[in-house]
């Protein structure tokens, strides 16, 4: 989340006071330290309850934007991650059911999913740097384990491990980022920097010559998105797998989907494989490895108006206005110099989201960046789009994740966030809405 937020905002805010990051990232593993030894059972309960009201406004925040969206252009994944944030904020916070589940038992159970599925997806799709991310998984699953067994400590000082365990890495990557701002040269990418490339997908992040001038964007960058069930015939449905990895049709055809990136007149990303192929599911488990035997040479497409002709057009649409075309333009010279397509580590919705973070860089820049750092840190889009870089990160990136993430960046830096006055209005009017339907059913 750290790492996005700076992204946004830019290296330039905070390069000439890189030193208060490394600082603050010191007072924050020294406090990680002190809560892991001396946090008392009142600290420790004060700190689950901030948690606990953490989750449940999150949740209710991202309730309230989902409420007053226009039907027609309802995204359920909100939904579900609303529900699931204010659920695991009333666990934390006991209410309104006295559950007694333990904060540790929480942080156990969310311990045990996360190392699971990086351990499984690092030993299918075995990109590279895949041992490491394996061992991550499986560094999770022990903590897990360790947690349920109460050893060698009881559930109240897991929860400070926990917690210091957290506190302590935000504070490293704060070290090790104000360390980096320091020696970054003006004209590089923040996107260079050792945080971001342990995969080498951001190898094209641009390198450009300052000329002082600001270049503004003529025409909006539109990410088109074909997801995987909205690209198939007559799909046979499978909940959230359909949406996020691949749909199967009648004949038993695998679609994956697509995606592209657009800014008219002139610039067109689309990376495809250069033989159409044919998938059945064998074929499909064969090819998820992001091993260099599954390397295919790929084709750069023309156009959307092509691909639509060629194939369909996209489920999906997200607009950006607010971004640097110079930044893009610089990234797709880059990338485009190598045709090479790997379903898992080189594909169409890899290098649409490394396009966007590239033509999204210091598109929040301002003369107040702390300010705006604290304000995205209590962002739920900031959150979300942060949680799914993460996923992208220890699988790959598909076209439903690249449509999410669009999605909420696309809240963050368009402006399109609702104010509270508008969502909590919303929501009562859907309330008496909903009233007055029942009473009419009634009558």
């Amino acid at each position: 989340m750290l790492k996005l937020a700076f992204l946004l905002i830019g290296s330039k805010a905070f390069k000439s006071r890189w030193y208060v990051l490394s600082m603050l990232g010191g007072a924050l593993i020294l406090a990680a330290a002190y809560l892991s030894l001396y946090a008392t059972d009142s600290v420790l309960l004060t700190v689950g309850q901030a948690i606990g009201f953490f989750f449940v406004a999150n949740g209710a925040a991202s309730l309230s934007a989902f409420l007053v969206q226009d039907r027609r252009n309802r995204r359920y994944f909100p939904l579900i991650r609303a529900v699931g944030l204010i659920v695991i904020g009333a666990l934390i916070l006991d209410w309104p059911i006295d559950t007694h589940i333990a904060l540790g038992v929480l942080f156990a159970i969310a311990f045990a999913v996360d190392g699971t599925v990086r351990l499984a997806t690092a030993l299918v799709v075995r990109f590279p740097g895949w041992r490491a991310m394996a061992l991550c998984g499986a560094a999770e699953i022990v903590i897990a384990v360790l947690i349920f067994a109460e050893w060698p400590l009881p559930h109240n000082r897991s929860v400070a491990f926990c917690i210091s365990l957290l506190v302590a890495l935000t504070g490293w990557l704060l070290v090790r980022v104000g360390f980096m701002f320091r020696t970054l040269e003006s004209e590089v990418a923040i996107l260079n920097l050792p945080i971001f490339t342990g995969r080498g997908w951001y190898d094209n992040a641009p390198v450009l010559i300052e000329t002082g001038e600001e270049v503004a964007a003529e025409h909006p960058m539109i990410v088109h998105v074909w997801t995987p069930v909205g690209s198939a015939s007559e799909p046979e449905r499978r909940l959230l797998v359909d949406r996020y990895i691949a749909a199967v049709d009648g004949s038993g055809v695998i679609s994956t989907g697509h995606s592209a990136l657009e800014m008219p007149p002139d610039l067109y990303i689309s990376h495809y494989p250069a033989t159409e192929l044919e998938r059945s599911g064998r074929d499909f488990i064969a090819a998820l490895r992001g091993t260099i035997e599954n390397d295919l040479k790929g084709r750069f497409q023309p156009s959307y108006a092509y691909e639509s002709d060629w194939w369909c057009p996209a489920d999906a649409h997200v607009e950006f206005r607010n971004f640097n075309p110079m930044r893009l333009r610089s990234f797709w010279v880059g990338y485009r110099q190598d045709d090479t397509y790997n379903l898992t580590n080189r594909n169409c919705s890899v290098v649409v989201a490394h396009a966007l973070d590239a033509a999204l860089e210091g598109s929040l820049t301002t003369r107040f960046p702390w300010l705006r750092l604290v304000g995205l840190l209590g962002n739920p889009d900031i959150w979300v789009a942060s949680m799914i870089r993460t996923r992208a990160h220890s699988a790959t990136w598909t076209p439903g994740l690249v449509l999410d993430y669009a999605n909420a960046l696309a809240r963050v830096v368009e402006k399109r966030e609702v104010a509270w006055s508008r969502r909590f209005s919303g929501f009562v009017r859907r309330l008496r809405a909903g009233a007055t339907g029942k009473d009419e059913a009634a009558a």
